[in-house]
């Protein structure tokens, strides 16, 4: 499902907040069995609009110099 919106985004972040696990937005309510489910709803969502499925991986190369070469 993709057709997500921000307005529902923003409904599961106040509720989860707020501690409550029971959301309401566009005349829809629905109640998330804790605030794990909440939180994984919202991070479901938050990766489904900016186009994400998984964590970027995180790569870098240290370099240094010891100034006398």
């Amino acid at each position: 499902m993709t057709d997500w919106t921000e307005t529902e985004l923003s409904a599961l972040r106040r509720a989860y907040a707020s501690g409550t696990t029971r959301v309401s937005y566009d005349g829809k309510s629905v109640d998330y069995g804790s605030a794990e489910d909440l939180l994984a709803r919202i991070r479901t969502i938050e990766r489904a609009i900016t186009g994400t499925t998984r964590p970027l991986p995180v790569a870098g190369l240290a370099g240094f110099s010891r100034g006398d070469r």
